[in-house]
């Protein structure tokens, strides 16, 4: 009953099961993975330790633990649970991949990598843990075996087993096929009050739409500083915004303002899916936008119990989400060609140019950096990539090593995420015949700064098969142009998106080997890269979702802006140094 979802009657049978046989840990055990799922997380934490002080030598109940405390973000806790739980059984699978998902959490990829390689040699075909193994080590950039392991990866999403989650499979593969075949399988075994609310019962229209966001991410986050002024620019004559947050109370500058966007802010941290489902329709909401879809701290179960006749996925995860609960996807027509239409579940929606939303507020520092103190060498080109090292495969650090042996004084200008990464790049660097000093590496920064000295760099080589997304808009704003190589899937063609927007198509490449080249061309042809002395033109970014066609089941009606009749939201008057050459 548990597995199917029927979770009044699992909790009947188990309370009966205890009262009958007070001593049988199962009952607590299972009572406790129930209350887990319904978000009831003290009551969860109650009956697993009722479990382990009836039976504290079975590690499988340390593992249950494990996993109820690293949802709750209490890692130490987490640790120590998993520790138990290897200590008891060091041949557990389930214990170590438990440690490695609570490494993953604390940001320690070396130590989950190894944590999912034990757990691997004890049970190749454990659920997710390749996949886990692969996305740790390529936060790393430790790529042994990488080849292999992606080829059994694939094979075994087409024989549909759970072995990786939708959104580390981006990194990976840009093949549609497997993307949405990870994504089916990844849904399908979720464990959630799945439709239990039955269809959302029509009601009488409200003198304004009413449309909820829902994110983990209103505060200092790259969706916040995409979509910030898109919020303050609705038309509140005929839209009533609702954020439906539930991630952390942050206070800082970004959650103040986002909060002051809204007509209401509701924190629904404390709240299961099945409560925020029912307190979204009990608040008679039109259009639900999920901006989270599988990312972290997603919580897809909202929309799994159908919070509004109308859902969207928008923005935070460039992907299908494999379910049949999302209505639409929020794209456009060089992230989602007619022709790939089928690699999604939802049914899409076009935006005239760019997918993605800017914020025009954002603030580029005045801090004059100078290259000494970035690191960076007083003369030669400056190649650079600030993407999360988890997106540089092998063949594209490759490809970035052909061109520094081709581009004599140049360097490579990486963000650093973590230590373990720099040591690893510089090795496969000097594995290249590439001197490892010509890698230089950023320290995080404030926003603002950040943008600032991004202008040192003369060219962003981006990163197949998943993009620069938020990363392409920072260099951009800047005035850093982006060469990209578009894949086949939507992650992939992020960057091609936003350049075709600002009318910069000759910075997408159409192979791995024109990508090369056109990189050599740049570095060697300086005239190309000088300030063309003209702005590129605005383009107005119109937020699709909130459409009456949508709330009607149709698309074939014109789209209604839901930005009031003097607002725009324009993407950035970049003053991007590619010269324009026409005929």
């Amino acid at each position: 009953m548990l597995e199917l979802g029927a979770f009044r009657e699992a909790e009947r049978c188990l309370n009966r099961a205890q009262f009958l046989a007070p001593a049988f840990v199962y009952a607590y055990s299972n009572l406790g993975m129930l209350r887990q799922m319904q978000g009831r997380f003290d009551e969860a934490e109650t009956s697993f330790r009722k479990a382990i002080q009836i039976r504290p030598d079975l590690a499988p109940l340390y593992v249950n633990l494990s996993g109820l405390q690293n949802l709750r973000k209490r890692h130490e806790l987490a640790e120590e649970a998993a520790r138990r739980a290897i200590d008891l059984d060091p041949g557990s699978c389930k214990a170590w991949s438990s440690l490695g998902l609570i490494q993953v959490e604390q940001r320690r990829y070396k130590d989950a990598a190894d944590s999912f390689a034990r757990s691997l040699a004890l049970a190749p075909l454990a659920d997710y843990v390749l996949g886990d193994l692969m996305h740790s080590r390529m936060h790393v950039c430790d790529w042994a075996g990488f080849d292999e392991s992606l080829a059994r990866m694939k094979e075994q999403v087409g024989e549909g087993r759970k072995v990786v989650n939708p959104f580390s499979v981006l990194a990976l593969t840009a093949d549609l096929a497997i993307l949405r075949k990870a994504a089916e399988v990844f849904a399908l075994h979720q464990r959630s009050e799945a439709f239990r609310l039955g269809p959302v019962s029509k009601r009488a229209r409200h003198d304004r739409i009413r449309i909820g966001y829902y994110s983990a991410d209103f505060h200092e986050h790259a969706t916040a500083y995409l979509m910030a002024e898109l919020f303050e620019l609705h038309d509140k004559n005929r839209f009533e915004l609702v954020a439906f947050s539930f991630g952390p109370e942050t206070g800082d500058p970004m959650r103040q303002r986002l909060s002051s966007a809204f007509d209401r802010f509701v924190d629904v941290r404390l709240r299961t899916d099945r409560e925020v489902a029912l307190l979204s329709r009990e608040m008679g909401i039109d259009v639900a936008i999920d901006l989270k879809g599988y990312t972290e701290d997603s919580r897809p179960g909202i929309f799994a119990c159908r919070t509004a006749p109308v859902q969207v996925s928008y923005l935070g995860f460039p992907g299908t989400m494999g379910v049949n609960f999302m209505d639409y996807i929020i794209a456009d027509k060089t992230l989602i060609p007619t022709g790939s239409q089928s690699g999604y579940s939802e049914k899409i929606v076009y935006l005239p140019n760019s997918y993605q939303v800017n914020d025009a507020k954002r603030v580029i520092s005045s801090r004059a950096f100078t290259r000494e103190e970035l690191g960076l060498p007083a003369s030669g080109f400056v190649f650079a990539c600030f993407n999360n090292t988890y997106k540089i495969t092998p063949a594209v650090f490759a490809a970035w090593m052909r061109i520094l042996m081709r581009v004599g004084d140049s360097v490579l200008w990486l963000f650093e995420t973590n230590s373990d990464a720099v040591d690893n790049l510089r090795k496969e660097a000097a594995a290249r015949g590439v001197d490892p000093c010509r890698l230089v590496f950023a320290k995080r920064l404030p926003l603002p700064e950040h943008l600032a000295r991004i202008r040192m760099a003369d060219l962003f080589l981006d990163t197949l098969p998943c993009n620069a997304h938020t990363t392409t808009s920072d260099a951009l704003w800047a005035g850093l142009p982006v060469l990209t190589c578009p894949g086949e899937s939507f992650a992939s063609r992020v960057a091609a998106s936003l350049l075709n927007a600002i009318a910069l198509p000759e910075l997408i490449a159409d192979s791995p080997e024109a990508y090369e080249n056109r990189a050599l061309e740049l570095a060697g042809d300086p005239v190309q890269l000088e300030p063309s002395g003209a702005s590129l033109p605005r383009i107005e970014i119109l937020h699709p979702c909130l459409i009456r066609a949508c709330l009607q089941g149709t698309l074939r009606l014109p789209m209604w802006r839901c930005m009031s009749a003097t607002s725009r939201i324009w993407h950035p008057n970049i003053l991007c140094r590619v010269r324009r050459v026409r005929e």
